[in-house]
C-alpha cells in the first residue's frame, strides 16, 4: 500500500459514544506506533449530527488521556464504503445496518471492531442508558481491539 495511506471508519448507531471514543483512542495508539493512517468515525443513525461526543465518554476518555478534539457526530454516508479501508462496527445491529446501505462489492470492508480484540465479548455494548462504569467498560474494550488493529495494520 506504498503511497496510499491506510483507512479506518468506526462506527456505531448515533456516533456519540462508543465510535467517537474508539476514534480517539485509535488516533492515540496509532500515532504512538508511528503509523499515519486517515481515521474517522460515524453512526448508522444522524440522530446527533453535528453534535460533540456524550460528555460522558469524553469524560472517561479524557481521564485516560485521549483527545476528543475535532470530533463531531456524523451520518455514514455511501462514499465511506468506498474511501475506507476498514469500516468497524460495535455490534451486530450495526453491521447489519451497514450492510443493509454498503454499495456491492464493499461488504468485505464491514466487520465487527472486537475481531481484532482477544476477549470473551464480540460486540460493544451501547453504554448510552447506562452508569459510568458501562463507559469505562467499553473503553477498556475498544482499547484492547485498537491494540490488536494496530498489530495487525504494521503486520500487514
Amino acid at each position: 500500500m506504498q503511497g496510499k495511506k491506510i483507512s479506518v471508519l468506526f462506527v456505531c448507531l448515533g456516533n456519540i459514544c462508543r465510535s467517537p471514543s474508539a476514534e480517539a483512542v485509535f488516533k492515540k495508539k496509532a500515532l504512538e506506533a508511528g503509523l499515519d493512517l486517515i481515521i474517522d468515525s460515524a453512526g448508522t443513525a444522524g440522530y446527533h449530527t453535528g453534535a460533540s461526543p456524550d460528555k460522558r465518554s469524553q469524560s472517561v476518555g479524557i481521564q485516560r488521556g485521549y483527545s476528543f478534539e475535532g470530533i463531531n457526530c456524523r451520518k455514514v454516508a455511501k462514499q465511506d464504503f468506498e474511501k475506507f479501508d476498514y469500516i468497524l462496527g460495535m455490534d451486530n445491529e450495526n453491521i447489519a445496518n451497514l450492510l443493509a446501505v454498503c454499495p456491492e462489492g464493499y461488504e468485505g470492508k464491514v466487520e465487527l471492531f472486537l475481531n481484532y480484540a482477544q476477549s470473551e465479548e464480540d460486540q460493544v455494548p451501547d453504554p448510552y442508558y447506562g452508569g459510568k462504569r458501562g463507559f469505562e467498560y467499553v473503553l477498556d474494550l475498544i482499547e484492547l481491539a485498537s491494540t490488536g488493529l494496530i498489530q495487525h495494520i504494521k503486520n500487514k
